[in-house]
């Protein structure tokens, strides 16, 4: 099982490789070697690692990518890969096994080149093919999720090395309600969800169980997220970016080159941090908000509710703004005195209605005075009016509209094909 799921994670990062690839496909190729292909006895766990030093030296001379796939099989991604390289590694196999019928006579059925770009939407189909089975494979098993575990936490940080965090990073916007009935963006907040890093690790390891070891790794996601903004493709962006930091991710230096490098002048970024960092820091809370006071950006307390809300002293923490979230049985809540305080003391403008799923939360928020808005009712609001207005809606669904909107660069985005539209900020 476990190597079962190791091989669709190498199919997966292997896919994502090939998405880079396709924008520049000209020279590229793949070696595809069929160990699943050979005989059972052939396909013992030494003779497979045989094989791939057999295929080292390809991997050498190209500087090419070896993939072990879910059945087995070898990938190897490269650039103008020469015959010769192949036919060696291929000759000195078939010295080994000639015995095994997929190598005793002379053809591509053991191992075969794909060259780009002829080849290459015909070998995206197969390794999209070949995860598709194995993970509707695993999942019709039950899988029990077990918590990390400490001397696990290196090989995780090695994997996220691996993983192309730009393609993974999504915008979410918050709108703003104007008194005519129009929305506009106030502010867009980029993030990784933890659930879009699941495929690039084994489906029974849960990364959060350990809250400690979490928020470790969520201090290298961190950084990662902020160094990942320089290979986004948009043109188009909001004056205000928020991103869901640790207190700790701020003093690092992949901040400071984000908001020295990346930032223009006229943007200001608004670092949204959790309660219990909050609170498991107080110093180093205070000490955040001074250093992005000074460079004109804003600190956020995420994940309120009315309860939490009550339990904690603003007028101690002075946050600039925070971040309520909505749950069904606020409805009830039409004279809550924190939320009306927490409106008084930081502006309309400063508390935000997060996780809006419906109607009902969009008038709830109005009728305290909030004036910004963010989840999943107001996601389809701004997908409604960017589609409005794309000659080419008649071409995908809202879903498939608002899933590109979100990404920041990558193969779906690039499906759209009013990309401007796309990027519209109202």
């Amino acid at each position: 099982m476990a190597a079962k799921q190791k091989s669709i994670l190498s199919e997966k990062i292997l896919l994502d490789a090939l998405d880079r690839v396709a924008r520049n496909p000209m020279g590229y190729t793949v070696l595809y070697v069929n160990i699943s292909r050979l005989k059972p006895k052939n396909r013992h766990p030494q003779f497979v690692k045989i094989i791939a030093r057999l295929f080292d030296s390809v991997v050498g001379t190209t500087k090419g990518v070896m993939f072990v796939l879910s059945n087995g099989d070898i990938a190897i991604l490269s650039k103008n890969t020469p015959p010769e390289v192949v036919d060696e590694a291929v000759k000195k196999l078939r010295t080994g096994l000639a015995a095994d019928p997929i190598l005793s006579h002379d053809s591509q059925d053991f191992a075969k080149v794909y060259s780009f770009p002829i080849d290459f939407a015909n070998f995206y189909y197969k390794i999209e093919q070949l995860q598709a089975q194995h993970l509707n494979a695993v999942a019709e098993q039950k899988v029990l999720k077990r918590p990390l575990k400490a001397e696990e936490v290196d090989s995780v940080i090695e994997r996220l090395d691996v993983i192309d965090i730009s393609e993974l990073v999504k915008r979410q916007s918050v709108l703003e309600a104007g008194n005519d009935g129009s929305f506009h963006v106030y502010m867009q907040e980029f993030f990784v969800a933890v659930k879009d890093l699941a495929p690039y690790f084994p489906e029974n390891l849960d990364l959060t169980a350990d809250r400690w070891l979490f928020q470790y790794l969520t201090q290298v996601l961190d950084k990662k997220t902020l160094s990942a903004f320089e290979y986004a493709e948009l043109e188009q962006w909001p004056q205000k970016i928020s991103i869901n930091l640790n207190l700790a991710s701020v003093f690092s230096k992949e901040f400071v080159q984000f908001a020295k490098n990346f930032l223009k002048p006229e943007q200001t970024v608004v670092v949204e941090v959790q309660m219990m960092d909050v609170l498991n820091n107080l110093s180093q809370y205070n000490e955040t908000k001074e250093i992005l006071h000074k460079g004109g950006h804003r600190l956020l307390i995420d994940s309120l509710n009315p309860k939490s809300l009550e339990m904690i002293n603003l007028e101690q923490l002075q946050p600039d703004m925070i971040k309520l979230f909505w749950e069904p049985l606020m409805a009830y809540e039409t004279d809550n005195q924190s939320i009306k305080e927490a409106i008084e003391k930081l502006g309309a403008k400063n508390v935000i209605l997060a996780k809006c799923d419906s109607q009902e939360a969009l008038k709830w928020g109005l009728k305290y005075g909030i004036s910004v808005f963010q989840g999943p009712f107001m996601d389809n609001i701004e997908a409604a009016l960017i589609r409005k207005s794309c000659p080419l809606s008649n071409k995908c669904t809202s879903l498939e509209c608002l899933k590109r909107h979100r990404l920041l660069r990558g193969r779906l985005r690039h499906e759209c094909g009013a990309i401007e539209n796309l990027e519209k900020l109202l």
